[in-house]
């Protein structure tokens, strides 16, 4: 299906990113939080006065998430943290992996069980499958619920709660479980594999009406899948390595996408963040600690 020509995407900082990642939309506080993995950072981007804050990290940081009392959950290399941004305090909760050098943290987000889901990576080339996803509680306990990852990605759930989404960026797959509110994933099943020049998944953020969009970081593009996996919708972006698409804004309907850095195509682009105007709404993030 061609792309909606009505799709315009803008540019919203004026810096550049090495690895821009984990875009998470508060609604609270009407503002856009992500991340610079490679130059560690946490930034805060105001769509109304477009201002963005910076709060340099200690180590990479793979992914936030909205927690209570205007703190964020921030996966370091160092462990899974809360950050308020007001005292700039980071509070250790737990370490996935304390054992495992080769790995760091990756790409998480706060399921409809109130917990922070975030997985792991292998660190280094050629990639090895020493990542997993881990179930970390606002109390600290972390438990390991899917192991043999290359690159753990593309976390999302479906509108009803019913359905996680995953991925596996160097494996080339989308699988969707079975979750309920216990945290507890059942009949896992193959969603979509991908080829390199389809758009290698990455990131990912579900809308109103179920559907998953993935941003295929290897090809410059949005891919849109029905729940059932069909291609809806293949959008060219004007970044070649996209990350992570999520909707914001007041309505839900402001489409915001990370990308990292790349010679691809001849010349260097650096990683930066984009936004569009959509026809369709999001869904609201969940915050840690709270079921919805």
């Amino acid at each position: 299906m061609p792309a909606d020509p009505t799709i315009h995407f803008a540019k919203c900082i004026d810096f550049e990113m090495r690895l821009g990642e984990s875009p998470v939309w508060d609604v609270d506080r009407q503002r856009l939080w992500f991340v610079d993995i490679l130059a560690p950072a946490v930034y805060a981007f105001d769509p109304l006065s477009r201002e963005t804050n910076s709060y340099p990290m200690p180590t990479p940081v793979g992914s936030i998430a909205i927690a209570d009392r205007g703190r964020l959950v921030v996966a370091l290399r160092t462990g899974v943290h809360l950050f308020d941004p007001a005292s700039g305090v980071l509070e250790f909760l737990v370490h996935p992996e304390p054992d495992i050098s080769v790995n760091r943290l990756n790409d998480g987000k706060v399921g409809p069980d109130g917990c922070f889901w975030v997985g792991s990576m292998h660190d280094a080339l050629p990639r090895a499958p020493s990542g997993a996803l881990y179930r970390v509680t606002p109390e600290g306990r972390c438990t390991k619920i899917i192991d043999g990852l290359f690159v753990s990605n593309g976390l999302a759930w479906s509108p009803d709660g019913k359905t996680m989404y995953h991925a596996d960026s160097r494996a080339a797959y989308v699988r969707a479980y079975d979750f309920d509110r216990e945290g507890r994933i059942s009949n896992g099943r193959s969603l979509a594999t991908f080829a390199e020049s389809d758009g290698l998944p990455d990131g990912a953020a579900v809308d109103v009406e179920g559907n998953y969009w993935t941003a295929g970081v290897t090809a410059g593009v949005l891919s849109k899948l029905s729940p059932d996996g069909q291609r809806l919708d293949i959008i060219r972006l004007p970044v070649r390595a996209p990350t992570m698409p999520c909707f914001g804004g007041r309505d839900l309907k402001t489409m915001f996408i990370t990308s990292l850095a790349t010679d691809r195509g001849g010349s260097h682009q650096p990683g930066t963040l984009v936004s569009a105007e959509l026809k369709v709404t999001g869904l609201a993030t969940p915050v840690f600690g709270a079921v919805t």
